[in-house]
């Protein structure tokens, strides 16, 4: 189930990165694809957000989430199939999108159009350039997202216009953002306006990276303001306070992540259905709003440690 469409050029371009890169050149690709995906991600938002400054980390959230929302709508129209499901015997797949699932489950690894990864890292690298507005910061937004797109022609899942596109969602993602927080006071009503434009892909989306990224954003959109209003965490330059921040927004993330998929079977939470979907939807947002807004309630306890160590 999809769609099969590619200049010639693109499958040319992709076999001969494969035949030329060598083991080294593989191991990198690995590399930089991990480096854009969901865990170095999740990391870097969480420095920025817990460990960096609360509200440069909350401006590059929504760049994220937006982006995050985007790509895999785009995806759930077009269909196009990824160029190592349609073309097995010139592309070779290095790395899986879903390393739980079948290479050749279209549901479960997704669409090939537009690159999430690519989409990612300029929304990431991107926004936090413009909050850091440092010089090497500004070279990491354009360095590593071209890196991170690379890759994933090398490992076969995207064909180089996927990466290109990801490119535009991503930089549309962060100028979208900018101008909700110049027009938009309000932040409730930002979040609003973000949902309001995620959840019409319920009526087209099937793919897990579309029912991930509406419960992450869901989560975020009622636990910022929550935090806010009721904990109000404290920015932080005491170094233990910061690595324990960190270590325990991973623990928690993980943990519950794990612990909330235990009432369902395997085989119900990737048949692709709407229900698995609404499922997936509601663990991320319960696991991010526990996440963004509970779990800083233990940072002064952090302070503390801290001091005495």
């Amino acid at each position: 189930m999809g769609n099969i469409f590619y200049f010639d050029w693109e499958v040319s371009l992709i076999e001969w990165v494969q035949r030329s890169m060598g083991q080294v050149g593989e191991i990198a690709a690995r590399v930089m694809s991990f480096i854009g995906g969901e865990t170095i991600t999740l990391l870097l938002l969480i420095a920025l957000l817990f460990c960096y400054r609360k509200e440069a980390g909350k401006k590059v959230a929504c760049s994220v989430l937006m982006a995050g929302i985007w790509f895999p709508m785009v995806k759930n129209i077009v269909l196009r199939v990824r160029p190592y499901m349609a073309h097995k015997e010139q592309v070779k797949c290095l790395q899986v999108v879903e390393a739980d699932a079948d290479k050749m489950d279209i549901v479960q690894q997704g669409y090939s159009f537009p690159s999430g990864h690519g989409a990612t890292a300029v929304s990431l690298f991107g926004s936090a350039a413009m909050e850091i507005r440092k010089r090497w910061m500004w070279c990491l937004a354009v360095i590593l997202p071209l890196l991170i797109g690379l890759s994933r022609i090398a490992v076969g899942v995207h064909y180089p216009t996927d990466v290109l596109v990801g490119w535009a969602v991503g930089i549309l993602a962060v100028g979208f953002n900018v101008l909700l927080q110049k027009t938009v006071k309000k932040e409730w009503m930002r979040y609003a306006i973000m949902l309001a434009i995620a959840l019409p892909g319920l009526f087209w989306c099937r793919s897990r990276d579309y029912f991930s990224a509406l419960g992450l954003l869901t989560g975020a959109a009622f636990a910022f303001p929550y935090e806010a209003k009721y904990v109000q965490f404290k920015d932080t330059r005491n170094p233990w306070a910061m690595i324990l921040r960190v270590i325990g927004a991973f623990a928690v993330y993980y943990a519950l992540n794990i612990l909330l998929k235990l009432p369902f079977s395997k085989e119900f939470l990737d048949n692709g259905t709407v229900a698995a979907g609404l499922v997936r939807t509601a663990r991320y947002a319960v696991v991010l709003f526990v996440a963004l807004a509970f779990y800083p309630k233990v940072f002064p306890w952090f302070e503390k440690i801290g001091k005495k160590q």
